[in-house]
């Protein structure tokens, strides 16, 4: 089976999730600099990663559940976590989506089956297959959509879980977005890249499970495959693996520069690191946000001015949730111990 086809108003919706995510990330960087201070800690941007995310949601249903990385903002804005929430909890606010105790990395949203994400490489691949056995016992039909970077791949949870996932048929589709980077090493650099220069879904093949790569810059081609997996884990079928190849446009962290000096985000680690401007270059005239927009154009799905209408938009949000996270109080101190459990 494979998922729904598209129609011209769920494909503008994709669009505008990726718009939506990107100005998010645009205001997330401008803030170090336009409110230096407010953001304590590390934050993770997804830019250029838009189209595998919402390519892979656009697939769920309700019920169906999400967990991610720590490079996380952009799942539940797309499953529609009001992003002044959002944003609040980045600026450790009490209006943030967990009451400003949890910050850029550890966001959550139930409500919307975002069950949150781990500052731990890998760690949310255990809790994803957790809660893909407690979806098979309830017998419903849910599926759960795990998503981690390509170096969480050579982490101990990932084979585990991997493992049992295919022994149980558990309800599960692994979503490993490889962006090409380690931190700030180039995984084809990597002599200890047990694929051994193939792709990195050959791994499914030791969990017999499906493996396929895909580029994570078309969110049609997300769509189909990740919901042709979702499809076969619904069926009972269980999990397969899916590499999204991606390439994402920012550091791979807030850099903290000394006082004065504007580097909080410097251009790409293929610049900053490498020196390597002609791939980071080449990486921006692929860029998913401009590439979908035009292929939208031109197919006749929407116009030059509908999708200048659903930027403008998504700026005028995006500057609402920066006001309302700057201008929101702090927990109170007796907040700090009230959700600890030990």
């Amino acid at each position: 089976m494979t998922p729904s086809p598209l129609d011209n108003d769920r494909l503008v919706w994709m669009y505008t999730q990726m718009v939506r995510i990107r100005e998010f990330e645009e205001r997330v960087k401008r803030t170090f600099e336009e409110h230096p201070g407010v953001i304590r800690g590390h934050t993770h941007l997804a830019d250029g990663v838009e189209a595998s995310i919402v390519g892979s949601v656009a697939n769920m249903q309700p019920g169906d559940y999400v967990l991610t990385t720590y490079r996380c903002h952009g799942y539940p804005i797309a499953l529609g976590t009001d992003t002044k929430a959002i944003m609040a909890e980045i600026y450790g606010r009490a209006t943030g989506i967990c009451k400003g105790l949890g910050g850029s990395m550890h966001l959550c949203d139930p409500s919307r089956g975002f069950l949150g994400t781990s500052g731990i490489v890998g760690q949310g691949i255990p809790h994803a297959t957790g809660a893909a056995y407690a979806a098979q016992i309830r017998g419903e039909g849910q599926v759960v959509l795990c998503f981690f970077g390509d170096g969480a791949s050579k982490q101990g949870a990932f084979h585990e879980s991997l493992n049992i996932a295919a022994l149980w048929k558990l309800p599960i589709v692994y979503v490993m977005e490889n962006n090409g980077y380690n931190v700030e090493t180039q995984t084809h650099q990597e002599d200890a890249n047990a694929a051994a220069g193939e792709d990195l879904s050959v791994k499914a093949k030791a969990y017999s499970m499906p493996g396929v790569t895909i580029d994570g810059g078309d969110p049609v081609a997300v769509y189909e495959t990740v919901g042709a997996a979702m499809e076969r884990a619904r069926r009972g079928e269980g999990p397969t693996l899916i590499e999204s190849k991606v390439y994402r446009l920012s550091a791979h962290g807030n850099l903290i520069a000394p006082p004065g000096v504007p580097l909080h985000y410097p251009e790409h680690e293929a610049i900053a690191v490498f020196g390597d401007r002609e791939q980071y270059e080449a990486a921006l005239k692929g860029d998913p946000v401009p590439q979908f927009r035009g292929r939208l154009v031109n197919d006749g799905v929407m116009t030059n001015e509908q999708a200048e209408e659903i930027l403008k938009a998504a700026r005028d949000e995006m500057q609402e949730a920066v006001t309302f996270g700057v201008e929101s109080p702090f927990p109170e101190n007796d907040e700090a111990l009230a959700y600890v459990y030990a």
